[in-house]
């Protein structure tokens, strides 16, 4: 049975910290519990209710988030939290006991089209994932199985999964009023029918295809130290002011380095953004123009990589 890791991170909200586990604690369905009763379904839960400052447990997918009253500091108390969770979660004990069948859950999936017209983006009602996935084939997707049943239609070419939309490219064999429908239905099914959208192996293959450049968390992040004052400030600009509108558009930009001689940043483009014709525009005018006037002149020039 493989060990599990904790690491613990902060949010936006002063009262909640989240508790990220290196491997899946639930398949499709998140968990909100108030207090010890609500909790029955879940023993891990009802053992956090112990602790006198939780206040609100929440579970999903690879994380435990917890809401605290204000006797405490989170500072103060954080470590136990983790050291109590990964006790609990390495002792093999269940996180979620599912007493009946899981029951259906109707999930709502509709297609929004891109900037890239090879990609169209479905956005469902519900979290798929958390992180950046991306998958160029079906060897790629040995450990997704929504991305690897999605490439057995022969005309998709890229699946892109983040938060709740999947990113599909197709060849240009067929156009998307052919096919957007039957894509669409697809998905719906798949996530109707409780099947995982990841597998749990995702998370200890950070070298593989599938996320070795698209999870920010394995990445960039954990490489922060590595980052020199400018990087860094380039990276702060992309995650404010860029990535919010590529992530609408169904892409993701990743930073990858900057040449202080020439003073070029690099940067990858996946998801809808990789290949998209006006890629070089987006570049060009607005993040090479925003990241300029926002260095006062220590940038002169972005180039991107497609993902």
């Amino acid at each position: 049975m493989s060990q599990f890791n904790i690491e613990i991170s902060e949010t936006s909200n002063q009262n909640i910290v989240k508790f990220i586990a290196n491997s899946f604690l639930t398949r499709s369905t998140s968990y909100e519990f108030k207090n010890i009763d609500d909790a029955k379904t879940s023993p891990l839960a009802q053992q956090l209710f112990y602790l006198p400052f939780v206040k609100t447990i929440y579970i999903s997918q690879n994380f435990i988030a917890i809401e605290k009253y204000n006797i405490v500091e989170w500072k103060d108390v954080q470590q136990e939290v983790a050291d109590s969770i990964l006790e609990y979660l390495n002792a093999g004990k269940p996180v979620i006991i599912e007493t009946d069948a899981p029951i259906k859950v109707p999930a709502t999936v509709y297609a929004e089209s891109t900037p890239n017209p090879s990609v169209m983006k479905f956005v469902v009602n519900k979290t798929l994932a958390t992180g950046i996935f991306e998958f160029k084939n079906i060897d790629d997707a040995t450990h997704s199985p929504l991305a690897k049943a999605l490439f057995n239609f022969p005309f998709i070419k890229e699946v892109f999964i983040s938060n709740n939309y999947v990113s599909v490219m197709k060849h240009n064999v067929v156009e998307w009023q052919e096919i957007s429908m039957e894509i669409r239905e697809f998905i719906r099914k798949f996530i109707e029918n409780g099947k995982p959208i990841l597998n749990d192996e995702i998370f200890n293959n950070v070298d593989t295809p599938s996320n070795s450049s698209s999870s920010e968390i394995n990445t960039s992040e954990k490489n922060e130290k590595a980052h020199t004052d400018i990087e860094k400030e380039i990276i702060s600009i992309l995650d404010e002011y860029v990535k919010p509108a590529v992530a609408r558009d169904g892409g993701h930009i990743l930073f990858d380095s900057f040449n202080k001689e020439t003073k070029t940043v690099r940067v990858i483009l996946q998801g809808a953004c990789s290949g998209c014709p006006s890629s070089t525009i987006t570049l060009k005018n607005g993040i090479e123009t925003m990241l300029k006037e926002m260095l006062h002149g220590q940038v002169d020039s972005v180039v991107a990589i497609n993902g």
